[in-house]
């Protein structure tokens, strides 16, 4: 099937902020085969604490019986910088010191994320993305992505995302990294630091991914003499402790900051100006009761992509229904596709 890879860049990597970083690793899965056209390339960007196989956290969107399957497909996903999953992260080895970055790690950008997914493009010969597509903080890198290379993207499949990150969304991060900051632990130059701050910072995330319907339907006690050790509490802390086994605080706390910066409007005439420059056939995805990602930011970007098609889809899950309805959304990125490809056919015929 496939295995993990590890492209190191190398030369300098210059980001966004102006500093530099030495040495960056970015570990990918790639999975099928590159065909002699070149033109069968699917690229998923993940989401905060995804990685880069993205057959295990996208199932049934993509697998060897699914819509994106190795069989017709040379799918690719790359872990971003600053993730726990092989990347150049906050516990890499900093080349100047000989010791983990900690806290000493640049702060790094959505838009730096997209530089090293473009650079890793390269380096596997990739000239054209048959389908970029990306939920959440992989739908932001997505859009970002189909903003700077425009001419590179055939269709773009944005999925509970946003053109910008909104002062709600960054309010849900920084508290999240409130409670990070509160474990004294996180100060202590140790990969296990902050591990407590990380579990409150996950419950606090879960709410914004989660709605009161589906708390409703899955938490709700049976009994009505319980006055303690309710259902809903023990899953808030089997959630944080489970994210803590396969996460570290310092990927979490950078990540997020990461997320906060998203802004395809920076350092270009205008957010509405900045979409309006993608060319890529673009479907954009909301979820009706996203908390997180409201409605209304998906609305936007589809009113600022020429030709943008938008659909929302109902989930009980609220913000998470973008990893959970792949059915729906089989359905809708199957449509748009066939669609995409009777366009194509249609204009080659004017052409001729």
């Amino acid at each position: 099937m496939s295995t993990m890879n590890t492209y190191n860049y190398p030369k300098i990597f210059q980001l966004e902020s102006g500093k530099k970083l030495r040495g960056l690793q970015q570990a990918y899965q790639t999975y099928g085969k590159l065909n002699a056209k070149k033109d069968n390339v699917i690229w998923a960007c993940h989401a905060l604490t995804a990685n880069a196989d993205v057959l295990d956290w996208w199932k049934g969107l993509f697998g060897n019986n699914n819509l994106f399957n190795p069989d017709e497909h040379y799918i690719v996903c790359a872990n971003v910088i600053g993730s726990a999953y092989g990347s150049s992260n906050p516990l890499s080895i900093n080349p100047v010191t000989g010791l983990p970055y900690y806290l000493a790690f640049p702060e790094v950008t959505v838009r730096d994320m997209v530089k090293a997914h473009q650079l890793l493009a390269a380096h596997l010969g990739i000239k054209e993305i048959k389908v970029l597509i990306g939920g959440s903080l992989g739908g932001q890198q997505a859009v970002e992505w189909a903003v700077t290379e425009p001419s590179k993207i055939e269709n773009l499949v944005l999925v509970a995302t946003n053109a910008q990150h909104s002062p709600w969304g960054i309010a849900f991060n920084e508290s999240q990294r409130m409670a990070i900051s509160a474990d004294r632990t996180f100060y202590a130059q140790h990969p296990e630091g902050g591990l407590k701050g990380l579990k409150v910072a996950r419950s606090i995330a879960l709410l914004s991914y989660r709605t009161y319907d589906a708390y409703g339907a899955t938490q709700l006690e049976s009994v009505n003499d319980k006055t303690n050790n309710f259902r809903a509490s023990s899953y808030q802390n089997y959630q944080g402790e489970k994210l803590c086994k396969r996460f570290n605080a310092y990927s979490y706390w950078y990540l997020s900051k990461a997320m906060d910066s998203h802004n395809v409007g920076r350092g270009r005439k205008s957010v509405p100006e900045a979409l309006a420059t993608i060319k890529a056939n673009t479907l954009v995805i909301g979820v009706e009761n996203d908390v997180l990602f409201p409605l209304s930011e998906q609305k936007y970007i589809s009113e600022h992509i020429k030709g943008a098609e938008f659909h929302a889809i109902t989930s009980a899950y609220g913000h998470d229904g973008f990893l959970i309805e792949t059915d729906t959304l089989t359905q809708l990125i199957g449509n748009f596709l066939k669609e995409s490809i009777n366009k194509k056919i249609i204009k080659f015929q004017k052409i001729a």
